[in-house]
């Protein structure tokens, strides 16, 4: 049994929800906090969708504290899930959170606990992650390593950690005026494309949640922990996404591995900046580089 409360956040996919929430029966976690946003009045098909997978949680049959946070009428992914998040953490101190694409592999579960405990009171430690983009380039022998991004199919945090969060990143006129994101970066085409990305954000130009924690862990000079195998398999990507559109994208549906234990424990805390450059040059394209990324992440 998962003794950390589960963070479900789900919306108007039935059937994916339906895959998550078995692994999440799986590890039978004893706390269940559920953000649900609400149909948008567009879409009349969301009104059964969203009804279907509320339905979904109805179906626990392990002793587990259930609670819900749903939204009657649509938030849209920036409100939904910042609001839904800052209830969370709110009313835990702590939490491992999957999104109804976020399919985990059953070691995930484990592999959170062992880490939130292990960093708990680690400031320099602000996100958990589940997702790795390295393509089977092993980075250490360890069984994770630190990084500066934070991918979020699949992670946990603490209320600690959360408390810097703001989705409305009111410091992004001073950062971006002061140059102080180069500082972060040390890399000008990677300060190019991550101030777009938070302009554009802080702008409101894109609805989304996620840039927004990136910012605050990095305004903190923030460490993820990035598991050295890949435990979340994004099963989102479809035409009907809000962000994951191409079917044919490396990113979706990755294979996911077992995690071992016990966990092989790095013996510094430096963040790896082979495996961030690769990240940066793949994942986070940046013109020129990203044709010469194999050269130099290899």
């Amino acid at each position: 049994m998962t003794k950390t409360p589960v963070v479900f956040i789900v919306f108007n996919r039935p059937e994916m929800t339906r895959k998550v929430f078995e692994r999440i029966r799986q590890a039978r976690p004893s706390q269940l906090l559920v953000v649900a946003d609400g149909p948008r009045p567009e879409f009349p098909d969301d009104v059964v969708n969203c009804r279907d997978v509320r339905a979904i949680i109805e179906s626990v049959d392990w002793h587990c504290e259930v609670t819900g946070n749903y939204a009657d009428n649509n938030m849209g992914c920036r409100r939904r899930v910042s609001s839904g998040l800052d209830w969370v953490f709110n009313n835990v101190d702590e939490a491992i959170i999957l999104e109804d694409d976020s399919l985990p592999h059953p070691t995930f579960f484990r592999f959170c606990e062992e880490m939130l405990d292990r960093f708990r009171d680690d400031r320099r430690i602000m996100h958990i992650g589940g997702t790795n983009y390295q393509f089977g380039l092993r980075r250490t022998k360890s069984s994770y390593y630190y990084s500066r991004y934070n991918p979020v199919p699949g992670w946990a945090s603490w209320r600690r950690a959360w408390n810097y969060y703001d989705v409305n990143m009111r410091m992004w006129p001073e950062i971006s005026q002061g140059g102080w994101l180069y500082d972060i970066l040390g890399n000008k085409r990677s300060t190019i494309y991550w101030q777009n990305m938070f302009r554009k954000t802080f702008a409101g130009e894109i609805n989304t949640w996620d840039y927004q924690w990136t910012f605050a862990c990095w305004l903190q000079n923030g460490l993820s922990v990035i598991p050295n195998t890949n435990l979340i398999s994004n099963i989102g990507y479809s035409n009907e996404a809000t962000h994951t559109k191409d079917t044919d994208s490396k990113y979706a549906n990755m294979p996911v591995e077992e995690m071992h234990f016990p966990l092989v424990h790095p013996n510094f805390m430096i963040r790896n900046e082979l495996a961030d450059r690769y990240s940066q040059l793949n994942q986070f394209k940046c013109g020129f580089l990203s044709s010469i990324r194999h050269l130099i992440c290899q």
